[in-house]
Formats: C-alpha cells, structure tokens, sequence
C-alpha cells in the first residue's frame, strides 16, 4: 500500500519510509497450525456476522500473512482475491494457497496498491471487503477509505480495522515507527525491543494481581496471530496513520453505509473493529415508491 513516493516498494523500504511487513509475515507462517487457522475463521465469521461465506465474494485488501483469505476459503466462499503492495506478502498468499488449496481458481493473489486505481479498476466488486490493520499503512489513509468503499457490492459487507487516535500518544508512537524503519536492523533490538519488555512486564503483573496465568496471553491465539510478530509488526508498522471510531463512522456514513457493529479497544493502542453495510439505492428506492 504506497503513497505515490515514485520510490517502489523496495526504495521506500530502503529510504526508511516504509516497514517491511511481508518479511515478518514470512516468518509467521513457518510456524502456522490448526489452532491458529480457526482462530482465524472465528474472528472473520465474528467480524463479518456471517457463518459461511457459500456464494460470496471476498476481498482481502492488504492480505499480508494470508491467513484471512486462507480462513474466507474455509468458511466456503464463492471467491477470494487477496492483494498486497509488499511482494513478500504476496509470497505469504501463494504459499499458504499452495499449502492448503494448491490449482484451486477460487482463490487468486496479486501484487498491487489500493491506492493504485488503475489496478483497482480492474478488480470488480465484492460481497465481502475486508482489510484488518491495512488502511493505515498506505500512507494516505482517508484515499484508502474512499478507493476501498468502491469496491463493494450494493448490500455488500465492510469489514475494517483502524488504530484507534489518541492525540499525543498516537503522535509519539508514529514517531517510534518512523525511528524504527530508519534504524539499521542490527541496532533494533537494542533500541526498541525494552518497549514490549516493558508493556509485557505491566501486563505481566496486571494478571497475576487478577490471578490470571502471566502466559495466558502469548498461549492465546488472537485472530490466530502470534504476540511477537505482533509487537515487530507494531514497533515497525509504518506509514503510520490514525483515526477516532466517529471519524471512521462519519466518512463511511456518508458514503451510503450503515454501521452494523463496532468493537473498540477501549481507548487504547490498538485497532477498532467496523463492520458496515452498504446501502443498496435501487432496493431503497423501490421501497419508497
């Protein structure tokens, strides 16, 4: 997901503009099993409210791991296309497509931006949109909006993830990823890892006051994800923009969509979880007459 920077993919990498996701995710599906997967249809059959996908269309925008569209197929649908700006995101799809449901047509990935409308213009409409923790990266977050928006059927599902503004705070955190990318790799741990030491110790001691296990969090497979690849993903995660649930709200009501459901995280750091329906003019109209 690139703004127009004319660098590529591996220039703005290279330049300290942008983290290397798909690298991460490489190292997150050597280690991929059963337990994560259905954590993974657990959370897209929670997010979109839907128990099957049998007949629908699912984009996964920012497929990054793959896991999601991995997970859309297991819940049966129709057809599942996964992009992503970061060729070894793509690489993460074709190899858990080659895994799990190697010649299936169903299922196609490509390398592409959803800031590219060309690419996009070529892509179609979906039933389901899907993009958990993407929007934010592109580097313009609110053309994201907009171009993801029209990817989506009459009466289709958008299933979104957003990091969550908190003013000050989110600013200094966009200013610990931009340090991160332009840090050289050796000096990383060093320098950014006591950050994660310190939050886990906080949490650490949180659960053990509440006498909850002080490993029930890294045990736990969230979305099917793993706690470290997370906080690389966090520390790292740059372009880096945010935005308050009503924002989010506002720009896709106006839109023509309705707000189905709406999970936040509290006010703290982390992504709120939208779904939105959208609106189908002609069936409204018909209803009017």
């Amino acid at each position: 997901m690139s703004k127009k920077t004319g660098r590529g993919h591996a220039g703005e990498i290279a330049a300290g503009e942008r983290f290397a996701f798909g690298k991460n995710w490489l190292r997150f599906i050597d280690g991929l099993d059963e337990a994560r997967i259905d954590a993974a249809v657990a959370s897209v059959r929670k997010l979109t409210g839907l128990d099957t996908l049998a007949g629908k269309r699912f984009l996964d925008i920012g497929s990054g791991s793959g896991l999601f569209s991995l997970a859309a197929m297991r819940i049966g649908a129709a057809q599942v296309l996964s992009f992503d700006y970061d060729p070894d995101s793509v690489r993460c799809g074709l190899e858990l497509k080659a895994r799990f449901f190697p010649g299936d047509d169903r299922w196609r990935i490509a390398e592409g931006s959803i800031l590219d409308k060309p690419f996009l213009g070529a892509l179609g409409i979906f039933d389901i949109v899907y993009s958990w923790g993407v929007l934010h990266h592109t580097g313009d977050m609110y053309q994201a909006f907009a171009n993801t928006a029209a990817l989506v059927a009459p009466s289709g599902l958008l299933a979104i993830a957003i990091y969550n503004d908190q003013g000050t705070k989110s600013r200094a955190w966009r200013a610990v990823k931009s340090a991160y990318c332009r840090t050289p790799g050796a000096l990383r741990p060093l320098l950014f890892f006591p950050i994660p030491l310190l939050f886990e110790l906080r949490w650490l001691v949180g659960d053990l006051m509440r006498g909850r296990s002080p490993l029930s969090r890294w045990q736990s497979a969230t979305r099917g994800m793993n706690p470290w690849r997370d906080w690389i993903d966090w520390l790292g995660g740059y372009p880096f923009e945010v935005a308050t649930p009503e924002a989010v709200f506002d720009f896709f009501h106006a839109k023509g969509f309705r707000l189905e459901c709406l999970t936040t995280c509290t006010g703290g750091f982390g992504n709120n979880e939208f779904t939105f329906s959208r609106e189908n003019l002609s069936e409204r109209r018909a209803g009017d007459r």
